[in-house]
């Protein structure tokens, strides 16, 4: 069995695409999972489960919560040595005081051509950001939610993300055990 970690983008947020923590445990069950735990209700998942591909069992996920909810969430599928080594290469020692100043977008895949100068053109004073294989790591002390620079990263990078803070990494990564 491996263990993935999931991250559902996009669910449970403002009042929509709802997805329950108990109802996705109980859909991931269906599909074979085993050893569920959940962390929030933004789609943070661990679990055992027999497939060795990424991309089809994400499908798979996907395509169950189409059918029982209605819609389609992007979800990235991480082993735990893919977390455990972004972890690893966080370049922002400040996460351990201040968890919500650091924010670490997971890319889908590989960015091609990522714009990274653009990037730099649209961050503030305060913040900084390193792009380390498949993490954009943001560090904004003053937050992410008037940041120019979090809002386009996706466009900038060329390439699909879901952006958690170190406070949910660490906790995902808890969940682990």
């Amino acid at each position: 069995m491996q263990t993935w970690i999931a991250f559902f983008r996009g669910i449970n947020v403002g009042g929509r695409n709802s997805l329950p923590m108990k109802q996705l445990k109980a859909l991931l069950t269906e599909l074979g999972a085993q050893n569920i735990r959940t962390y929030i209700q933004s789609g943070n998942a661990v679990f055992e489960h027999p497939a060795g591909d990424a991309t089809d069992l994400a499908e798979q996920i996907g395509l169950a919560v189409q059918q029982a909810h209605g819609f389609k969430p992007e979800i990235l599928l991480l082993t735990q040595t893919e977390l455990e080594a972004a972890i690893a290469a966080n370049p922002y020692p400040q996460a351990k005081d201040e968890p919500k100043s650091v924010q670490l977008f997971f890319l889908a895949t590989p960015a091609v051509d990522p714009r990274l100068n653009e990037l730099a053109e649209l961050k503030s004073n305060s913040e900084d950001f390193t792009l380390i294989d498949q993490v954009f790591y943001l560090f904004a002390p003053d937050g992410i939610g008037r940041s120019k620079l979090a809002e386009r990263v996706e466009r900038k990078l060329g390439v699909a993300t879901t952006a958690r803070n170190w406070r949910t990494v660490t906790k995902v990564v808890e969940l682990l055990g």
